[in-house]
């Protein structure tokens, strides 16, 4: 696990896509496609608006990008709420990434048949390959929830399935997402973290990762470890104050 603390939301969002130019051409140069899971959230809006403009457009072989989401919020693309939306406004459509290579989670079927179908194109991807994606980008909520794994939900402790569609009553919507199996298999996992209201809880995470508790049903974010790739936090200044 790598720990990176900059100094404010604005020098962290620089330094990632610094990091993600290195790190997606190191990936290019042993295979023809990167693959890549993206979050919503506010910051990680912030790194795709920075990459959609120069350096990072042309610095990018964006025509090799294989696009995913971690999660989805069952309402339709357009409305403002929706992450895959969030992601075309800021970045997808100003990088010439070829339409059959961003799949969004399908939220004008039903939720178990967009899990369903989500599921089966992983595997396509996936299955004779030693890991999943080359990259997940991931968010932490002031709960510690990632993804749509939320505190005290079952999908949490999910072992088997890739994809999991369910009802979240906290916000009366269903909810697409990810699960830690298939995130734990990822090649590396990258978290963006910012904000004095995250401190208390962050700090709680990573003591999981390092000393305990471990405590995966109050802290889901617990849960992402990945097996054999990386796990790095970029956080600001604001959001380790309370680590000692």
């Amino acid at each position: 696990m790598q720990l990176h603390i900059h100094e404010n939301p604005e020098a962290l969002s620089k330094a990632v896509a610094d990091w993600l130019v290195k790190y997606v051409g190191e990936v290019l140069q042993r295979q023809e496609r990167f693959t890549i899971a993206l979050s919503g959230g506010s910051t990680p809006q912030a790194l795709y608006d920075l990459l959609a403009k120069s350096p990072y457009r042309e610095s990018i072989a964006w025509e090799k990008m294989h696009v995913f989401w971690g999660d989805e919020r069952y309402v339709p693309f357009s409305d403002a709420r929706n992450n895959a939306r969030m992601a075309f406004d800021t970045l997808l459509q100003k990088v010439p990434i070829p339409a059959g290579q961003i799949h969004v989670m399908q939220t004008d079927v039903e939720p178990e048949a967009s899990a369903a179908a989500y599921e089966k194109l992983l595997h396509t991807y996936f299955d004779a390959n030693t890991t999943t994606f080359d990259l997940v980008l991931l968010g932490m909520g002031d709960d510690g929830h990632t993804l749509s794994l939320f505190p005290g939900t079952a999908v949490v402790h999910e072992e088997q399935a890739w994809v999991k569609a369910y009802y979240l009553d906290a916000q009366a919507m269903y909810r697409l997402t990810l699960t830690a199996p298939v995130v734990n298999r990822a090649g590396c996992v990258v978290f963006l973290v910012t904000g004095s209201k995250k401190a208390g809880v962050f700090k709680a995470v990573l003591k999981g990762y390092l000393n305990g508790p471990y405590q995966p049903e109050l802290y889901p974010s617990q849960r992402i470890q990945p097996g054999n790739g990386n796990l790095i936090w970029f956080t600001d200044k604001a959001a380790v104050a309370e680590i000692d």
